[in-house]
């Protein structure tokens, strides 16, 4: 078994602390950026409004959307793209992952002169990578708060958010969890369950300060228990995961994480041989697909009364007629 080690030397570093927030969209992750804000967190400006799906705001930089979906468009992905194809060897060439280095840069340099930057954006937890790199050449240290919310919270979560399938919704779930988690083993991390922060924000904001060593003892009380508002838990399923792959990944990758979340003893090498089943699965699924896309491209425009006549030519072509055509 393997456990999340405290990153202790976050708390002595001097230079200022960038908190990613990452995981799987409708997990929390508004939820846990907007309480850490609210314990000594800075927020970048010109955050995205709030509106009906999210009615008390998704606190994520505008900015940050324009970036991440400028990239993930160049590369033929978007947030709601199950594959893994952008964390395959030669996804970004060297040149352009120096640019995407640096317009994240250029953003990060932007942000608020404080001790703690909150930055929270769904498609960061796929570009952790560049994230990360142009993090430090700002000036950062990084450090990850990892959302975890039971799946099938999530898939009914996501059908009323866009009308997501339980199919997708679950790969997408598989998908960001498992790049939460594989993404940022190298950097000082802790993962917070929704519900636990539900239940008891302050027993998971000293979580978070203990494992990350920062400060968050500035908290705003009142304005949190505001905004923690138990009416805006409606998805309360806490049954068993509905697999829904063909497979028990759904509930191993949740099993694990949320025995992390509780600093229990969890099995990291049964979430590697997940994440390399998953890999290696929508990679093949992936490549028969778009081959179906290429060929029903091709056969679209042959009508169905050209289809004997093709046949035929074809077989005058080879010089065989009758029963081999």
């Amino acid at each position: 078994m393997l456990v999340t080690e405290p990153a202790t030397q976050a708390g002595a570093a001097t230079r200022p602390v960038a908190l990613f927030v990452m995981g799987m969209n409708r997990s929390g992750t508004s939820a846990i950026t907007r309480v850490l804000s609210l314990c000594g967190g800075t927020l970048p400006p010109r955050l995205a409004g709030a509106n009906s799906r999210n009615p008390l705001g998704y606190w994520e930089p505008r900015a940050s959307w324009r970036l991440n979906t400028a990239i993930l468009r160049r590369h033929g992905s978007e947030w709601f793209d199950p594959t893994l194809r952008l964390q395959e060897e030669g996804a970004f060439s060297a040149s352009e992952h120096a640019a995407c280095v640096r317009e994240i840069k250029a953003f990060l340099t932007t942000l608020p002169t404080a001790p703690l930057v909150v930055i929270k954006n769904l498609q960061i937890t796929a570009l952790s990578g560049i994230w990360f790199e142009a993090a430090r050449q700002a000036g950062f240290d990084v450090v990850v708060v990892i959302a975890l919310r039971h799946p099938q919270q999530v898939a009914v979560s996501l059908a009323a958010f866009n009308r997501a399938s339980p199919e997708l919704a679950n790969a997408l779930w598989l998908k960001y969890t498992m790049l939460a988690d594989t993404q940022t083993r190298a950097v000082p991390r802790v993962f917070v369950e929704y519900t636990n922060l539900l239940e008891d924000w302050r027993r998971e904001m000293k979580r978070i300060s203990s494992a990350l060593g920062i400060d968050l003892n500035a908290q705003d009380e009142g304005a949190i228990e505001e905004f923690l508002r138990p009416d805006l838990h409606n998805q309360r399923h806490d049954g068993p995961v509905t697999e829904s792959l063909g497979s028990d990944w759904i509930s191993t990758v949740y099993k694990e994480l949320g025995a992390a979340a509780r600093d229990e003893p969890w099995d990291q090498p049964a979430l590697d041989r997940v994440y390399q089943a998953y890999r290696a699965s929508e990679r093949g699924f992936r490549t028969a697909f778009e081959d179906f896309g290429r060929l029903h491209k091709f056969n679209w425009v042959i009508r169905p009364s050209m289809v004997n006549l093709f046949y035929e030519v074809l077989a005058v072509a080879h010089r065989r007629r009758g029963a081999w055509a």
